[in-house]
């Protein structure tokens, strides 16, 4: 018996549920006898979303690229996609450079530990912006704005983690300003300075000595002047004074004294020419000093008498008080012992109250000793004192013993006069009287002779007990 297989006829056991759209769209056709097509559920989500898609914002190659790639990578497409290719090159160039700093120092160095060049987005973008400003400059023959960015860079760059890129770019900025022809060399002078203080903190002292001459040489006559209204002349001559004077004392060290003296001379003239009497004095002072440790007194006096001249017309009491105890020492060598204690004294007198504690303690120590060996104990007294009393606020434990002792010395020595002279008047019957009484080690002093007498021999065992208490107290400490 053949059967005959029937279609399947696919139908839901509820009835379909129709809502919304699809319910007017049934209806309607209903209404038209069941003619027409209704869209399937499928064709209408495949409507709505495309509709969406339409909504959606469109991503292209580069904005992806930008969110895929690094901002280093980002940055140097684009500005190669501009055309900025020695910015590139040069930027390039900088990040290769510290990779191979942070290579040659290895691990455990500083900038090992510092985040790469790389990575520091915001160094990154001033780069592109300043290097890509300063490339379009050039191409228009612009220099000073070529020469402003390259500036602006260096100075971003200032701080100690980024030195080198600062001198990098100041460096960069140099030769841009040597192309500046309209300006008189103002920009070339400027550059030529900036130049001399990286040099400076690096402590290559003749190359920068060389650009500040440079410098030197572009400001004569000019009237240019910085944004603090200074001039560059005076800038440029205070710079080569302290260069000269930083030289000179690196020969001073080498025994070089002939061409030390020279160079502070060199230092001397710069302070002088730019107008500033405070410094003048400084380059008159070092000066003495110089001519004054090769031997040459009458030279050194010019000098010193010089810079005390202009400490007293600028009210500088420690330029005075320095130049007292320079004159005072060269008088000395002199064998001008009065007029180095004149000096001396008003060394001390000047530099009361002063930051000059150390100098003003040698200064009274000096004057007692003076004053000591002239047999003046009285006055020596006074300076070991003075002295003495210093050394206590300096908290220096050897240098207070020392002064303790030489104070100690100079009162037993100032009660020794009196001593003697009671000693004297006693005659020697008391004399024999009191040296028994000292062997006896007795505490009271029985003596038969007059009231006038036995205040002698108390005056005489104070002294001995005085004497006796400051020699104690020096050992003890």
């Amino acid at each position: 018996m053949s059967t005959t297989s029937l279609p399947r006829i696919n139908t839901s056991f509820f009835p379909k549920i129709i809502t919304g759209e699809n319910h007017s769209r049934f209806h309607q056709q209903h209404q038209n006898g069941g003619h027409g097509k209704v869209e399937s559920g499928k064709e209408s989500g495949k409507a709505h979303h495309l509709k969406d898609n339409d909504k959606q914002p469109r991503f292209t190659k580069q904005d992806i690229a930008v969110y895929r790639n690094s901002h280093k990578h980002n940055i140097c497409v684009d500005m190669l996609r501009k055309g900025y290719h020695k910015s590139f090159s040069e930027l390039f160039a900088l990040i290769q450079k510290w990779n191979a700093s942070r290579e040659a120092a290895g691990p455990g160095s500083a900038i090992w530990q510092q985040e790469p060049l790389e990575e520091q987005l915001d160094k990154l973008d001033q780069l592109q912006h300043f290097l890509t400003r300063a490339e379009a400059a050039q191409r228009a023959g612009r220099y000073e704005e070529v020469y402003t960015n390259q500036v602006s860079l260096a100075r971003y760059f200032d701080n100690s983690e980024d030195k080198w890129l600062s001198d990098h770019f100041f460096e960069s900025s140099l030769h841009t300003a040597s192309l500046i022809k309209i300006d008189g060399g103002k920009k070339e002078a400027e550059a030529h300075s900036n130049m001399g203080k990286v040099y400076m903190e690096k402590g290559q002292l003749e190359k920068a000595t060389e650009h500040y001459e440079a410098f030197h040489h572009l400001t004569l006559g000019r009237a240019w002047k910085d944004e603090a209204g200074r001039t560059h002349n005076s800038w440029a001559c205070e710079s080569l004074w302290r260069i000269y004077t930083l030289l000179a004392d690196k020969m001073l060290e080498n025994k070089e004294h002939k061409q030390a003296i020279k160079t502070l001379i060199k230092a001397f003239e710069m302070a002088k020419e730019a107008g500033d009497k405070k410094i003048e004095g400084k380059a008159a002072y070092r000066v003495g000093l110089a001519y004054q440790s090769s031997g040459d007194q009458q030279t050194a006096m010019t000098y010193l008498n010089m810079y005390m001249e202009l400490s007293k017309a600028l009210g500088d009491k420690d330029g005075l008080g320095k130049a007292y105890k320079a004159i005072a020492n060269a008088l000395e060598s002199e064998g001008k012992v009065a007029e180095s204690v004149e000096y001396l004294e008003k060394f001390v007198e000047v530099s009361q109250g002063s930051d000059q504690s150390r100098s003003l303690e040698e200064a009274c120590m000096c004057l007692g000793v003076i004053f000591n060996s002239r047999g003046q104990y009285d006055k020596g007294c006074e300076y070991f004192a003075k002295a003495y009393e210093i050394t206590r606020n300096l908290r220096d434990l050897p240098l207070l013993q020392k002064t303790q002792v030489y104070l100690g010395a100079a009162k037993a020595r100032k009660m020794m006069t009196a001593f003697s002279s009671h000693m004297e008047a006693t005659g020697l019957v008391n004399t024999e009287k009191l040296l028994a009484w000292k062997d006896s080690r007795n505490d009271m002093f029985s003596d038969p002779s007059t009231v006038c007498k036995s205040l002698v021999m108390k005056h005489i065992s104070a002294g001995l007990l005085m004497g006796k208490l400051f020699f104690s107290r020096c050992i003890l400490c």
